[in-house]
């Protein structure tokens, strides 16, 4: 278990609303650390948040704005209200903002695919649009065992296609070359490719680009012709992908050379 951080000062309660994936796995997080958090559903707010003065949102991107006016109406007494979105700005919270509430945000940097993951040493973007708002982002964040950042204003929507890249389209290439064998013919493709992705996301946390292999790093560029007319006659909706991410690796590999 994480035991409750003793260099972090003490936080006040806070209300997390939205008890999806991430509000369950920021809730179980904060029990953890020994914090006091409800989490509430959006029909809850009106008596969940009478009392509160620190509300997370942990709802989509698109009802976030919905939602801070709610908590704005229900909560007299708010003091912070923030969120867990990654690309959204602080302006999405105007409607508790322009009641006298500080904004703020945390987003673990994390893939979170069912409310039991696990948060504990994974990085969190934060921001805040006054000092205050902005530590009780860094305390939150490190009393939950996350190391926090700053994300600078307006680069949250890099920030986070960035995140996208990283997580949900690695998920998307490995489908796509799992259905590559499976065009070919070799049963168990996630399986067989799987200790592959694994090791080679390893590497790249270990060196960087300069864990890159394969006939597009050594100049084997014969090779990629025969992946390419492989591909076409195989999965031809693959080809454009593939196209793509060699013309990527070129720059890549070509960048490692003048290093």
């Amino acid at each position: 278990m994480h035991p409750p951080r003793a260099d972090t000062p003490a936080l006040a309660p806070i209300t997390l609303v939205g008890p999806g994936r991430v509000g369950t796995a920021l809730t179980g997080a904060a029990t953890i650390a020994g914090l006091e958090v409800t989490l509430v559903g959006r029909a809850d707010l009106a008596v969940a948040c009478a009392d509160a003065e620190v509300v997370l949102l942990c709802v989509p991107d698109a009802e976030i704005a919905a939602a801070a006016a709610a908590v704005a109406k229900a909560a007299p007494g708010l003091r912070m209200i923030g969120h867990t979105s990654g690309a959204t700005e602080l302006v999405a919270l105007a409607a508790a903002t322009s009641a006298g509430a500080e904004a703020f945000s945390l987003h673990p940097l994390q893939t979170i695919p069912a409310g039991d993951a696990q948060l504990v040493g994974a990085p969190a973007a934060i921001e805040g649009a006054s000092p205050a708002a902005l530590t009780l982002a860094h305390d939150l964040a490190e009393a939950l065992g996350m190391k926090p950042f700053e994300i600078p204003a307006g680069s949250r929507a890099a920030y986070h296609a960035a995140a996208s890249m990283a997580s949900n389209f690695l998920i998307a290439l490995e489908s796509s070359a799992a259905a590559l064998l499976d065009a070919a013919g070799i049963d168990d493709a996630r399986e067989l490719l799987a200790p592959l992705v694994l090791r080679s996301a390893a590497n790249w946390a270990e060196a960087g680009d300069a864990a890159l292999t394969g006939p597009i790093a050594r100049g084997d560029e014969a090779t990629v012709a025969r992946h390419l007319e492989a591909i076409a006659a195989t999965a031809p909706e693959l080809e454009d992908l593939y196209r793509a991410l060699a013309e990527r690796t070129r720059e890549i590999a070509s960048e490692g050379a003048r290093a």
